[in-house]
């Protein structure tokens, strides 16, 4: 625990999203002076006029909204006066509370990765409450950290984690961790993919039973090694193939433990099989692999917190697709509309663009690109695209990827700044694209960037596109 009192302490909240209000209101009962701190809010002041008074000079202690980077002027001027910087994720850690029920504050089993984080932790807690646990996911995902963590009715929190998060938490230490991927994404926040990775493997850091990695994704393996654990945390690998002494995996259509098992070194427990994913299944009736992995990862973090295998396949079996998802809206003249409004890199658009046939994908992308370039993408989905629907900001870094790489595809922008709203625009562009040409055709929001450059959120983009298709008629 840290050796800050917060009864008395003059505190700067800055940033005043859901998280930080979480943290102020939490705060305030804990005696502490908060002052709040918003450049986008008027009944607060902002951080520059913060900065013209003598209040940051006094201050004990800041507390960062996951939405400013470790550049901005506030953050920036804090650190260089040696005052401490905390997420609300550090402030939640600092003020736990003990369980009603005894044992000392819920543990955390925390989750982080570019993609995959949101499923994983909704898998976790399915599988929790399965168990006979009152356990919530929280964090990322939605409940504030600091409001979990100081409700003594919770017996274990599933924690998703984001990059922004875990830059600023210094002594966090969950009974177990993942990290599930690690792909380009937030570079203008972080600065470089290395520093990006670094930060999520600080989710590793002081963990206590086990450190979960992507055994397809060496990154997330160097980032275990680097980790200083608690003596006797273990690392467990996850791979949708056969898994080795110290994984879990596949076996054909058995997802099965041999990283936690008693008889681990001759034997492979079984956790459930594919059938009970069957509610995730994609377009073409199968489970995709990238949530078979995310339900070994969930499957891991259980076993660290000692559930039951049956608990793991009753919560696997409960757990519902989230929204925004490779959700098909509606049927048009044949097309299929899908919102996977929540592919807002492009590791996540790869994956969704990847559940389509060949030539039959319309694809509408773009946004706020956060200093990421879609080579990569466009080389290993080219053969999926159809025509290509551009929105957003920045256009241009998709733009110059297709050029560069599919020439052939058909590209269709929409100005925001013409008439009308964009995501209506963009629907009936792709409804032009999708009647030109044979075969089975899908027009699939993977957008590839963040929402924030015309949306405020990406459900809300989401939510704009259904409509958007809903208006068209054809079969829900």
């Amino acid at each position: 625990m840290s050796d800050l009192v917060l009864e008395g302490a003059l505190v700067v909240v800055a940033g005043l999203g859901v998280s930080g209000r979480a943290a102020a209101e939490v705060l305030a009962s804990r005696g502490a002076r908060v002052v709040p701190v918003d450049d986008h809010a008027d009944d607060v002041i902002g951080s520059a006029e913060l900065l013209e008074g003598s209040v940051l000079d006094r201050a004990d202690l800041v507390v960062a909204s996951p939405g400013l980077a470790p550049h901005h002027p506030l953050l920036a001027a804090a650190l260089e006066r040696g005052i401490p910087v905390w997420s609300e994720v550090e402030l939640a850690w600092q003020v736990r509370v003990d369980r009603a029920a005894g044992g000392g504050p819920a543990p955390w089993l925390a989750v982080t990765g570019t993609n995959g984080k949101t499923t994983t932790v909704g898998m976790l807690e399915s599988i929790l409450r399965a168990a006979g646990e009152n356990a919530l996911a929280v964090g990322n995902v939605g409940t504030p950290v600091v409001l979990a963590a100081t409700d003594p009715t919770l017996d274990v929190l599933a924690v998703e984690l984001s990059s922004f998060q875990l830059h600023f938490t210094h002594s966090m230490s969950a009974q177990a961790a993942a990290v599930l991927n690690i792909a380009p994404d937030h570079l203008d926040w972080h600065g470089s993919l290395d520093a990006y990775a670094a930060d999520k493997g600080r989710i590793f850091e002081r963990a206590q039973v086990a450190c979960v990695y992507n055994l397809t994704d060496p990154a997330t393996e160097d980032l275990v090694r680097e980790a200083d654990v608690v003596d006797g945390c273990v690392a467990v690998g996850f791979t949708v193939g056969t898994p080795l002494v110290g994984q879990v995996g596949m076996v054909e259509d058995v997802l099965v433990d041999r990283g936690f098992a008693r008889l681990r070194h001759t034997h492979a427990a079984e956790l459930g099989t594919l059938a009970d994913l069957l509610q995730l299944a994609g377009p073409d009736g199968t489970v995709p692999p990238h949530v078979v992995a995310n339900a070994l990862a969930a499957a891991a973090l259980a076993l660290a917190h000692d559930v039951d295998p049956a608990a793991i396949r009753d919560g696997l079996r409960a757990y519902g697709p989230g929204a925004h998802r490779l959700a098909t809206v509606a049927v048009v003249d044949g097309a299929a509309y899908v919102d996977d409004s929540k592919a807002t890199n492009a590791h996540a658009a790869s994956a969704a663009l990847g559940a389509f046939p060949a030539g039959s994908v319309v694809w509408i992308a773009g946004g706020l690109a956060k200093g990421a370039q879609f080579d990569e993408l466009v080389l290993a989905r080219r053969d999926r695209l159809r025509s290509v629907v551009l929105i957003g900001v920045d256009r241009a870094p998709l733009r110059e990827a297709l050029a560069r790489h599919a020439p052939e595809v058909p590209v269709v922008e929409v100005d925001a700044g013409e008439t009308g709203t964009v995501m209506t625009r963009a629907v009936d562009q792709a409804r032009r694209l999708a009647s030109s040409g044979a075969g089975p055709v899908t027009v699939l929001l993977a957008p590839a960037c963040a929402s924030m450059d015309q949306f405020t959120s990406y459900a809300a983009r989401g939510d704009q596109f259904s409509a958007a298709v809903r208006a068209l008629g054809g079969d829900a």
